[in-house]
C-alpha cells in the first residue's frame, strides 16, 4: 500500500473522523464564549489559542485528503464545502475583510459532511428541492392572488397592514405563520367588516394546512427515497462481497480438486 493511500484510509477512519468532530464541538463552543467580553478579558488568549489550533487541524485535514485524492477530492461536493469553509477561516481578517471573523462559526456547519446521518438529510433536502420549486410556485401564486383582494378589500380602512401589495403580502404571510393573526389582525379588521372571516379563514386553511403539508409530504418522501437507495447500495454492495466470496470458495475448491489428483499421481 503506497504512503497517499495509507495516508487517506487514515484520515478518514472511524476514529479520526470521531475526533475531527470532537473539534468542531469544542471549536463551536469556543466561538460562543468568545462573544463575552468578560470571558475574553479573563480568558481571551486560551480560547484564541484553541481556536488557532483547530484550524491547524482542519488544514491539515484538508491537506491529506487533498494529497490523498488528488483533484479526486473536487469531485465530492463535500469535500468542496469543506474546503470553502475552511478557506474562508484562512483569509486574512482585517480591514474590510474583519467581517470574516465572524464568519468562522460557519466551521461549525462541516458538522453536516462529518455526520453521516446530517449528510443524508442534506442529501435528502437537495433531492427534494425540484418538488419544493413546485409548492413554492403555487403558494406565491396563491400569496398574490390574496394580497391584490385583500388591498382591494381593506386598503382603505386599514392601510397599515393591506394599504399595498407589498404590505398585503406581508400581513398575510404573518397570518398564514398563525403570529397574532386572531386578535392582532383579523378580529380587528372583522370589527368593521364582519364578513372578513369569508376571506381569512379559506386563506389559513389553504396556506397553513394545506401547502406546508406538501412541503412537509415532498422533504419526507425525499428522505425516504434517501434511505431506500443507501439500503439498495448497501445490498448492492453486500451482494457483491458475497459474489466474490463465492467465487473465491469455487476457485479453492477447484485447486483443492487439483492437489488431491496431483497426490493421487505422484502415489501412483
Amino acid at each position: 500500500m503506497s504512503l497517499r493511500t495509507s495516508l487517506l484510509t487514515w484520515i478518514e477512519s472511524r476514529n479520526v473522523q470521531y475526533f475531527i468532530t470532537a473539534v468542531i464541538i469544542i471549536n463551536a463552543i469556543t466561538l460562543g464564549l468568545e462573544t463575552s467580553t468578560s470571558l475574553m478579558d479573563s480568558y481571551g488568549p486560551v480560547l484564541l489559542t484553541l481556536d488557532k489550533l483547530a484550524l491547524g487541524i482542519f488544514v491539515v485535514e484538508i491537506l491529506l485528503k487533498l494529497y490523498g485524492r488528488g483533484f479526486g477530492f473536487f469531485k465530492d461536493g463535500w469535500n468542496i464545502f469543506d474546503f470553502l469553509i475552511v478557506g474562508i477561516a484562512l483569509v486574512p481578517a482585517s480591514g474590510s475583510l474583519s467581517v470574516l471573523r465572524s464568519l468562522r462559526i460557519l466551521r461549525v456547519l462541516r458538522l453536516m459532511s462529518v455526520v453521516p446521518q446530517m449528510r443524508s438529510v442534506i442529501q435528502a433536502l437537495i433531492t427534494a428541492i425540484p418538488g419544493m420549486f413546485s409548492i413554492i410556485g403555487l403558494i406565491t401564486l396563491i400569496f398574490y392572488v390574496s394580497a391584490v383582494l385583500a388591498t382591494n378589500f381593506y386598503s382603505q380602512t386599514f392601510s397599515q397592514w393591506f394599504g399595498d401589495i407589498g404590505s398585503s403580502m406581508y400581513t398575510l404571510f404573518q397570518i398564514m405563520t398563525l403570529e397574532s393573526w386572531s386578535m392582532g389582525i383579523v378580529r380587528p379588521v372583522m370589527d368593521v367588516h364582519p364578513e372578513a372571516w369569508i376571506f381569512f379563514v379559506p386563506f389559513i386553511l389553504i396556506t397553513s394546512f394545506a401547502v406546508i403539508n406538501l412541503f412537509i409530504g415532498v422533504i419526507v418522501d425525499a428522505m425516504q427515497s434517501q434511505h431506500s437507495a443507501e439500503a439498495s447500495e448497501a445490498e448492492a454492495t453486500a451482494h457483491g462481497e458475497r459474489e466474490n466470496l463465492r467465487i473465491e470458495i469455487v476457485n479453492l475448491r477447484d485447486e483443492l480438486r487439483e492437489l488431491k489428483e496431483m497426490i493421487k499421481d505422484a502415489k501412483n
